[in-house]
């Protein structure tokens, strides 16, 4: 991998395991971040220490609406490969602070685009969201389903992302691959997601709120696997081939489960049984995510092949290592 990489939120829980990956296979990583308060900096540092430690990765930290930044780092290491994870993530977070979801996932997303075409870059991947699915009622969820619904500006901003990167895909022909992701999780994960939640209220002895008394279903879909198929697409996407060179792809693991299995796997490898909370269901909140990952497997051998008994099991461990629990 003699390439250049330019990872944009390379200390978030995606961009930190792909950077990973693609440092351990000798290429040369560009990370890009903010750091932003969201969720425990901690974390994000812990992440970003651990890349540090390979000779071949450089980052800086900024915001993708930086666009002078984003231009001198472009300018400067003239990446061939550009894969956009940098977003203000968060469905809930939407309702209450938009004004950021607009900064960094629209004015951020099209300076990336506006980079990407300054300076020939040879493929955009970048992350979409199963959200933008919103109330779909026909599952598994493809990427042919119309998707003009969107239920939180969360959702809104990563559509509008994929229309973006269809005009430069057409206007510019700049290759870009939109990934719509299904409930990553695993170590290092997100502490916003619900079973990274869910595991310090148990551990705390704190009650869980199971959102619409816990009849919910979610593709989850472990790390390993994720970043296993976005190293397959960065070099074998569609987007490469087609006139323009545009593509999405659902990116799941194509097996939903009941949030209640899930959290039975917690508790299992956590040992301890966490009081529940039954509530409603929220305000941009989906019952069911499902993916089909059909293309996925027939453009590039897509094989999610991770149990939650497993995918669990290792995140437990990492967890009690990472806390001292």
């Amino acid at each position: 991998m003699n390439k250049i990489y330019l990872i944009t939120g390379a200390a978030g829980f995606i961009g930190f395991h792909l950077s990973k990956q693609l440092l351990e296979c000798g290429a040369k990583v560009i990370g890009y971040d903010n750091i932003n308060a969201y969720y425990d900096v901690n974390l994000k540092y812990s992440r970003l220490g651990i890349l540090k430690k390979y000779d071949n990765f450089k980052f800086y930290k900024a915001n993708l609406e930086d666009k002078e930044v984003l231009i001198n780092v472009f300018e400067e290491y003239k990446p061939n490969v550009v894969i956009n994870l940098a977003a203000q993530a968060g469905v809930r977070y939407s309702i209450e602070n938009p004004d950021v979801y607009i900064q960094s996932n629209i004015v951020g997303f099209a300076n990336i685009l506006e980079c990407c075409r300054q300076y020939k870059i040879e493929h955009l991947l970048y992350a979409s969201s199963s959200s933008v699915y919103g109330q779909n009622k026909k599952i598994p969820f493809s990427t042919e389903d119309t998707v003009d619904h969107p239920i939180s500006l969360y959702a809104a901003t990563k559509k509008s992302n994929e229309l973006m990167a269809h005009t430069y895909s057409h206007l510019f022909d700049i290759p870009t691959t939109g990934l719509r992701f299904f409930t990553v999780y695993g170590e290092y994960g997100r502490p916003d997601m619900a079973y990274f939640g869910f595991t310090n209220k148990i551990i705390k002895g704190q009650p869980i709120q199971v959102f619409n008394n816990g009849d919910m279903k979610r593709d989850f879909t472990y790390i390993d696997d994720i970043i296993d198929g976005i190293i397959k697409l960065i070099n074998g996407s569609k987007a490469l081939e087609l006139k323009p060179p545009y593509k999405i792809y659902n990116i799941g693991n194509n097996q939903p489960e009941k949030l209640m299995d899930f959290i039975e796997t917690l508790e299992k490898y956590l040992g301890i049984k966490g009081e529940k909370q039954y509530l409603p269901m929220q305000a941009g909140d989906v019952p069911i995510t499902y993916a089909d990952v059909d293309e996925l497997i027939k453009d590039v051998d897509f094989k999610p092949n991770t149990s939650i008994d497993k995918g669990l099991e290792r995140f437990i461990l990492w967890y009690k290592e990472y806390y001292n629990v």
